[in-house]
C-alpha cells in the first residue's frame, strides 16, 4: 500500500478562536500531520494549512475532512491537494 501526502485547508469559526489549542487538536485527531501553517484571509481571520502523509486507500481523503470537521472550533475543513509519495 503506498502513502499519500494530503494538503488541507481548515477554517476557524472565528476569529477569536485559539489556533494553537486548534492545531494541537488537529494532530491528536489526526496523528498523520507533519506540518501546520498559518494562512490570513483577512478581517483577522486565518485558515491552517496542514500537511499529512496517510496511507492510500481509497476515499480515505473524505473521512480525513469529515475527522478535521468535527473537532471543536473548525467551520468548515477542506482537501486542497493529494500528492502520491
Amino acid at each position: 500500500m503506498s502513502r499519500v501526502a494530503v494538503i488541507a485547508r481548515v477554517m476557524p469559526e472565528s476569529p477569536d478562536v485559539d489556533l494553537e489549542k486548534l492545531k494541537a487538536a488537529l494532530k491528536k485527531k489526526l496523528p498523520g500531520i507533519q506540518d501546520i501553517k498559518e494562512e490570513p484571509i483577512g478581517f483577522g481571520l486565518k485558515a491552517l494549512k496542514l500537511a499529512a502523509v496517510v496511507n492510500d486507500a481509497g476515499g480515505e481523503t473524505d473521512a480525513i475532512e469529515q475527522a478535521l470537521g468535527e473537532v471543536a472550533g473548525v467551520e468548515r475543513a477542506e482537501i486542497v491537494e493529494v500528492t502520491l509519495m
